[in-house]
């Protein structure tokens, strides 16, 4: 797995880089298309991703400051290295929160939105890991396994040594998020459902892959990673908008 895929003179094209664009293209390309098909405002689409975009972004670099807190008093130049240290919970958490807020201020429903954004946000995730792959980060534990896969030019990941493959397995993962989260968009009319899916399936795919991850510069919370912890108590959020969903339609239901 190589990172630097060609250098013209001072540039030089990086797989993750390349591979996040190419994730945000393919993941607007098809949230455009179902907006128009379902008769979205593609105005409000286009500053909900941009929107979305930059409270990813925020977030995900608050997460891993928090997790490397601990580094951060010993050596704050960590927070000058911007191009690098991104936690992924931290960019859902914070894409999120900033598509809530702007739903607020433009009072539009959030929930109904979020549906739409969700098959493309796990596109998007897809082809995120698959950079991650080409840059060593994210990388697996070590292991005897005929699957395992080795590195051996990467700044990241330890080279010379078979590694579980976490980069793959969770962008086929993701891919597979986004192909049940379209199947479902089609086969119901729930509010909610489609963003609650995706993000009890995302959150227990990853709780499962974390076992097998070998970097270890994540941060822990007990027993658990901090990406496990986060992860059940999202599933526990979702969860319970499932239910008070449920409840509430019913409620509404008796007194129409």
């Amino acid at each position: 797995m190589q990172n630097k895929l060609l250098t013209i003179g001072p540039v030089t094209l990086y797989g993750y880089g390349l591979m996040i664009a190419i994730g945000i293209f393919f993941a607007y390309r098809l949230l455009e298309y179902r907006a128009r098909k379902h008769q979205f405002d593609v105005k409000h689409i286009s500053s909900l991703t941009l929107w979305g975009l930059l409270g990813g972004f925020i977030g995900a670099k608050l997460l891993y400051w928090i997790t490397q807190f601990p580094n951060i008093i010993s050596n704050p130049r960590i927070l000058l290295n911007i191009g690098e240290g991104y936690v992924v919970y931290g960019g859902i958490i914070g894409g999120i929160l900033a598509g809530l807020l702007y739903c607020k201020i433009q009072h539009l429903p959030f929930l109904k939105h979020l549906d739409l954004f969700a098959p493309s946000i796990a596109l998007a995730q897809g082809f995120g890991r698959i950079g991650c792959l080409l840059a060593g980060c994210c990388y697996g534990a070590e292991t005897n396994s005929w699957f395992g896969i080795t590195f051996h030019h990467s700044d990241i990941a330890p080279n010379g040594v078979a590694l579980v493959p976490t980069q793959i397995m969770e962008s086929v993962f993701s891919f597979g998020v986004c192909i049940l989260l379209l199947l479902v968009a089609k086969r119901t009319k729930k509010v909610g459902l489609v963003a609650c899916a995706y993000l009890i399936l995302y959150s227990a795919g990853r709780f499962i892959i974390e076992f097998f991850r070998g970097d270890i510069i994540r941060g822990e919370v007990g027993i658990l990673s901090t990406s496990q912890f986060i992860a059940l108590l999202i599933v526990l959020i979702a969860s319970l908008i499932l239910i008070l969903q449920k409840y509430q339609n019913q409620w509404m239901g008796k007194n129409a």
